[in-house]
């Protein structure tokens, strides 16, 4: 699981690929759409989309001459999974310092 959520952040360091997959979450995009919203070379910008999809963030297809591009949301279910217990974890930590932190004044007062 640590690997799979390293591939996830990885993929998801770049403001490219970040982008793809905020366009990506209102649905599937053929790659000359989502190619168009970025000013860089095609080759280059296949690169990212193969990023994505080797992370398993993304899927393609091909229909003819045209490759359309999908999320695979699921994919981000162990990111959520770790998020959540790094919220829980500070969550803890930030409560315990604010009690702390108030002992501390009312010891001064």
């Amino acid at each position: 699981m640590a690997n799979q959520i390293d591939q996830i952040f990885s993929a998801l360091a770049d403001p490219t690929r970040r982008a793809v997959i905020e366009r990506l979450a209102k649905g599937p995009a053929p790659v000359s759409e989502l190619h168009s919203a970025h000013d860089m070379a095609l080759p280059t910008f296949l690169r990212h989309l193969n990023v994505l999809e080797n992370s398993g963030l993304t899927k393609s297809k091909k229909n003819g001459r045209v490759r359309t591009v999908s999320i695979c949301a699921d994919q981000l279910k162990p990111l959520d999974k770790w998020l959540d217990q790094q919220r829980d974890n500070w969550s803890g930590r930030l409560d315990r310092l604010a009690q702390f932190a108030q002992d501390l004044e009312r010891t001064k007062s």
